[in-house]
């Protein structure tokens, strides 16, 4: 078990918990929810506004993950972590994936925290969520 996965239970920021396929469904309408509006908003020019929805998108099909292994997080540390241990680690997600919400975070935080972010970075990001939520959907068997 990953270091950070099990310090995240520990701290009862990841809990067990009984999750419908209605609430998987959710997240997942969220997160194409969040691609749409990145799009969107690229298109006229708010950059900033596109990469923090690329990533609510990405963050929300990873929870859509996390919650078809019947757990809830607490914080977005980690939702990190237990995407790292539940599917990365086991060989259901390749570590690009888990590289592109690591980079999704990051544009995020930065264009959050620090008014820092470009047309270059929110189209690179809204191309990974793109994937990233097809990839979510191929794991849950959706379509």
């Amino acid at each position: 078990m990953d270091y950070h996965f099990k310090r995240c239970l520990e701290k009862n920021k990841l809990i067990k918990a009984e999750i419908g396929k209605d609430l998987i469904q959710k997240e997942l309408s969220a997160a194409e929810s969040d691609l749409k509006d990145s799009q969107d908003v690229l298109g006229v020019g708010k950059v900033k506004l596109a990469t923090i929805s690329a990533y609510y998108s990405m963050f929300h099909a990873a929870r859509a993950l996390f919650y078809s292994k019947g757990y809830r997080e607490k914080s977005h540390f980690c939702l990190r972590a237990a995407l790292k241990n539940l599917f990365v680690d086991s060989n259901l997600l390749e570590e690009s994936f888990l590289d592109s919400y690591d980079l999704a975070k990051d544009l995020r935080e930065n264009a959050d925290y620090k008014s820092e972010f470009s047309k270059e970075g929110a189209e690179r990001l809204i191309d990974k969520a793109e994937q990233f939520l097809k990839r979510a959907k191929g794991l849950l068997d959706l379509p």
